[in-house]
């Protein structure tokens, strides 16, 4: 997918993102914390870093974060999320250059971001701007698809109504993941979460994500008449749950060439 497709695919879509999609279990901090030694000190390039779901944690946890983004609505909304927070700085760039100097950071992370990246040349950009030893961390929330009837239904509708689902959905994309890392080994963790939606939540939910067709498209009208539909008959007390298992993958990057 071109660059500039997957940076601007969000662009209409920012306050649903920021109120209906997951964040990240504690589980994933404590994580680097004993895998990784990750420290306050540590400084950090969150790259994609979008809303600021991800980045906020980071923050909170005392890192300095440089919050790397290519989206200008995306990146104004994080700016704002976290204009409380004295150790972030937010920035123009990209996975394949995102203007950082060289050996300037301990870690890079991506959250929820890593599959729009084109694979080889932001690995190269992370080599260069990680310190000498310094992680790469890369997550996901994956969403399950067919633990429950209700989710089984709503990936049939996805399939049915997205516009191109089933070519950027990032459970497949995550396959792939070794291709940050090699030459060297990397780890992965994975952590259970759930989140419960009324239908308000269950329809931000669904447009938060870029291949479901907005207003205006023909899918649009008929795909939230089947939300509807779906939701009346599998809601429980009135809500509907997603489970995920957020995918976690770190290690410390190496040169290809040593």
């Amino acid at each position: 997918m071109p660059a500039s497709n997957a940076t601007s695919r969000f662009s209409d879509r920012v306050e649903n993102y920021m109120l209906y999609r997951p964040g990240y279990p504690p589980e994933v901090l404590a994580a680097l914390k004993a895998e990784c030694g990750l420290r306050s000190g540590h400084s950090i390039a969150d790259i994609a870093s979008g809303t600021g779901l991800w980045t906020k944690i980071l923050l909170e946890n005392g890192n300095r974060v440089t919050g790397v983004e290519p989206n200008a609505e995306m990146r104004q909304a994080g700016k704002d999320f976290l204009a409380g927070f004295r150790n972030f700085t937010s920035i123009t760039g990209t996975a394949e250059a995102t203007t950082l100097p060289d050996s300037s950071v301990d870690f890079v992370t991506a959250a929820q971001a890593g599959h729009w990246f084109d694979r080889v040349r932001s690995r190269r950009e992370f080599t260069r701007i990680l310190k000498p030893g310094g992680w790469l961390v890369l997550l996901w929330n994956e969403r399950i698809t067919d633990s429950t009837p209700f989710l089984r239904e709503y990936e049939q509708l996805l399939l049915d109504f997205g516009t191109d689902y089933a070519e950027v959905r990032h459970e497949r994309t995550t396959e792939a993941v070794n291709e940050f890392f090699d030459p060297a080994p990397f780890e992965q963790r994975s952590f259970p979460m759930r989140q419960e939606f009324d239908y308000a939540g269950l329809e931000g939910r669904l447009l938060s994500s870029s291949y479901a067709p907005g207003p205006g498209h023909p899918k649009h009208e008929p795909m939230l008449r089947e939300l509807r539909r779906l939701f009346d008959a599998r809601a429980e007390k009135g809500a509907v749950n997603f489970d995920y298992w957020t995918r976690l993958y770190f290690s410390q990057l190496k040169s290809k060439q040593d």
